[in-house]
């Protein structure tokens, strides 16, 4: 038996019917892979990922956090689903069939996932008629972006020819505790956690101290902090229907953006890219705040003993996206000093000990709370924490393959809840960036809007690359001369 973090389970303490707590996305492949042959594939490798034949075990009450154990009764049936694109099985299909499976919660009575095999794909431009595409979903209290690379690494080959993998090893199935046995292990927990508090204190008056330097002697701006961000209609309770699409972009075209500003990332340059989506998006509305939305960018604390566990192992920035700035190179370099801000108080504070916090709420009682927040609409009533998460995973630069067929695009999602109403994943593969934003339909019902305005911000902004560069050329000539 395996207790969930306090992290992990905070996933489970949001989720309700409308508000699903998974991550997955939506994976094209070249070729007529046939169902029977994935299902096969999958279930030879099933057992090199734990989690994925876990199910949780709930403590009376909800006194405590679930544990993870393995299921007795486990079905592979029942994770692996077949449908079909409608005709003409194009984008506006897949999309639209993507953004449905989002919306369902996974069932926590079983493994928490679900692999959607998708056929008729026969419209999309660059993708071979006859291909398949792959929805995927697993419960984020069991995964983030880093510890899905495992469940990547069970699925892809970086060949054609499928490697060998370990061989299945039966595994001993323990007895789960009954009732009074999980309730005892609880009190042992409720004793024993508080004894961790003074060390959390001691290394958070540390960091208080370290980022008060910071911010008075080296005269550092803080970045935003939590409900300080200005108000937006993402930043309101959502409903249901869930609303997915990707932007899919040239990785090297975006890099080559870094050079219109000194030390930019390519992480800055996608925040850029977002910002002026973001800022069109709302202008067209007549709803941009004066001040620049914020958005969450998540921060992997994994170290490399951790590379390959499962779980959450995340901190956040919080990176003013200078989106009261018209000019879009104004806009990079903005954005490039706020990251390197936010860089410098994330070393600042220990996200370890930060992390440690969440190991000491009671389940039951956040869980109660977590409700009430959703029920009463409280997301109405008060300033969002941030306006939106930007999460950005890191793929291979390689082609990879499923049973011998190469993966043309991977596109992500994450969840979405009350007061944070868009999320937006970024994954790169093999030269192919996409931007792949998730929000709710009360929210965004014109959210193909705002994925066509990422496209035409990247666009808008390499020109603006293109004419400063142009001009320092020109500049240059001219001196020589």
């Amino acid at each position: 038996m395996e207790e969930l973090s306090g992290l992990d389970a905070s996933f489970l303490y949001l989720e309700t019917p409308k508000i699903p707590m998974h991550i997955g996305g939506v994976a094209i492949l070249e070729g007529s892979l046939s169902f029977d042959d994935f299902k096969q594939y999958v279930a030879d490798r099933l057992h090199t990922v734990d989690k994925l034949t876990q199910k949780l075990v709930t403590v009376p009450l909800s006194l405590d956090r679930p544990y993870w154990v393995e299921d007795p009764d486990f079905d592979i049936n029942l994770h692996l689903h077949r449908t079909a694109l409608p005709r003409p099985g194009g984008w506006k299909e897949l999309r639209y069939l993507a953004s449905h499976i989002f919306s369902q919660q996974l069932n926590r009575e079983r493994p928490l996932w679900e692999f959607v095999f998708v056929e008729g794909i026969d419209t999309i431009a660059q993708v071979p008629k006859g291909s398949v595409a792959l929805i995927t979903k697993v419960h984020h209290a069991g995964f983030d972006g880093k510890s899905g690379d495992d469940l990547m690494s069970m699925l892809f080959d970086i060949s054609p020819t499928p490697r060998a993998v370990p061989a299945k090893v039966a595994k001993q199935i323990e007895d789960v505790p009954g009732p009074i046995g999980l309730m005892a292990k609880s009190a042992y927990n409720f004793v024993t956690r508080p004894t961790k508090l003074p060390g959390l204190l001691w290394d958070t008056g540390k960091a208080t101290l370290k980022a008060g330097y910071m911010t008075r002697i080296q005269g550092i701006k803080m970045p935003t902090l939590p409900f300080r961000a200005p108000k937006t209609r993402f930043n309101d309770t959502v409903e249901l229907e869930r609303v997915w699409n990707s932007a899919i972009l040239d990785v090297n075209r975006v890099k080559a953006l870094r050079q219109a500003v000194e030390g930019a990332t390519l992480n800055d340059v996608i925040l850029a890219i977002c910002a002026g989506a973001l800022r069109r998006y709302l202008l067209e509305k007549d709803e941009l705040p004066e001040k620049p939305l914020v958005a969450m960018v998540p921060v992997s604390t994994r170290s490399e003993q951790q590379k390959n566990a499962m779980g959450n192992q995340v901190s956040a920035m919080y990176i003013q996206l200078a989106t009261d700035e018209e000019d879009p190179i104004k806009r990079l370099k903005k954005i490039h000093l706020n990251t390197l801000i936010g860089k410098l108080y994330q070393d600042a504070v220990d996200a370890k000990s930060l992390m440690g916090y969440a190991e000491l709420i009671p389940f039951g009682l956040a869980g109660v709370a977590a409700r009430f927040y959703s029920r009463a609409a409280i997301a109405k009533h008060h300033n969002p924490f941030f306006n939106v998460v930007i999460t950005n995973v890191p793929g291979p630069q390689i082609p990879i393959y499923l049973a011998g067929h190469k993966l043309i695009v991977n596109m992500g999602t994450a969840p979405i809840f009350d007061g944070m109403g868009l999320i937006i994943p970024i994954c790169s593969y093999n030269g192919v960036l996409t931007i792949s934003p998730t929000s709710a339909a009360n929210l965004m019902p014109d959210l193909d809007d705002f994925t066509r305005y990422i496209r035409e911000s990247a666009n808008e902004l390499e020109v603006a690359v293109q004419e400063k560069l142009a001009g320092l050329e020109a500049l240059k000539r001219l001196m020589q001369e």
